[in-house]
């Protein structure tokens, strides 16, 4: 019998391994890659799942820092300029709104925080860095990180076909994703589905919103009171910047710049695929009825808000 089960669980960690190796080699596509992963997880069981989340993490800030060698850092700059007031009126107004109905709701006020946080800069990560400097609960950080989760496994399916319903360019749909979507791996797995251009501008425009985790955890300090905490700042996103100058000012051979785009979008693919698998529905649950609601109310307001914003300005 325990021969058995040892044999079962060596097929499933080959199969597992076998399906990775797919992602990166180009045969599976982003929105596949994440629902494959949840299957796998739900059906099969995930036979790493203690490194899964440090795996998603590296892999994520690997491919990332590859993407700034397709791009030009003039493109980059114009591109960031003009998220900058959308990304300053969306922040704000995402952590005013979730405030108060996190106070309408009745909700615990460092978990509305945290969701509403996610929501505002870039999900787990945000929450990350908060959750820390406001001395939040394992609980608290369990259900907004849960919320933030699963809203952002059902962006990486949706937008991509509303984008094309609703007629976006590559351009606006990648500004509208940079502003919309939660999460780094999903703003850039979205904007991958689009096509090139969207994924240049979703990529930048969402990097430059990531920094702005810093003054919101120090403005979280001086809300909480929380005396004497470290701010994480992410330190990935200067190597990001140093990758782009490198590709626009050093003769850098294009096959290699080519090559390292290419393997950072199959990683990309691979980390998809890992986040589908460590999505549980035991995480959905844990998500509850009242931080679901927040976390809807913030994500369809800064989703239409910057639709009609980038549409008529």
């Amino acid at each position: 019998m325990k021969n058995s089960q040892n044999d079962k669980s060596t097929i499933i960690k080959v199969v597992f391994i076998i399906v990775m190796v797919l992602c990166v080699l180009g045969y599976v596509s982003s929105p596949v890659a994440l629902v494959g992963g949840f299957l796998f997880s739900y059906f099969l069981g995930h036979p790493f799942l203690a490194l899964n989340s440090k795996a998603v993490n590296w892999l994520l800030k690997i491919a990332v820092v590859g993407l700034g060698f397709g791009m030009n850092l003039v493109e980059t700059v114009n591109a960031g300029k003009e998220g900058f007031i959308l990304t300053i009126f969306s922040i704000a107004a995402t952590l005013i709104l979730g405030y108060f109905i996190g106070k309408l709701l009745k909700m615990d006020r460092k978990g509305s925080h945290l969701i509403s946080s996610g929501t505002a800069i870039c999900g787990g990560s945000a929450i990350a860095a908060v959750a820390p400097v406001i001395n939040a609960s394992e609980k608290d950080i369990s259900i907004s990180l849960g919320v933030i989760f699963l809203l952002n496994s059902i962006a990486l399916i949706v937008f991509p076909p509303l984008g094309h319903l609703l007629g976006l360019s590559q351009h606006e749909f990648g500004l509208w994703c940079a502003i919309a979507i939660h999460d780094t791996s999903s703003v850039v797995g979205a904007a991958y589905t689009f096509g090139e251009e969207a994924l240049k501008v979703a990529t930048t425009v969402k990097l430059a919103r990531a920094l702005w985790i810093i003054p919101l955890s120090i403005l979280s300090v001086f809300l909480f009171k929380g005396k004497g905490k470290s701010v994480k700042i992410p330190y990935f996103i200067f190597l990001f910047i140093l990758a782009i100058i490198m590709n626009s000012y050093l003769a850098i051979p294009e096959i290699l710049t080519n090559g390292i785009t290419s393997i950072s979008k199959s990683l990309l693919v691979l980390t998809l695929f890992l986040i589908g698998a460590g999505l549980s529905v035991d995480k959905i649950k844990t998500a509850g009825f009242k931080p679901m609601i927040l976390g809807v109310s913030l994500w369809v307001f800064i989703s239409v808000a910057a639709i009609f914003a980038i549409l008529a300005f």
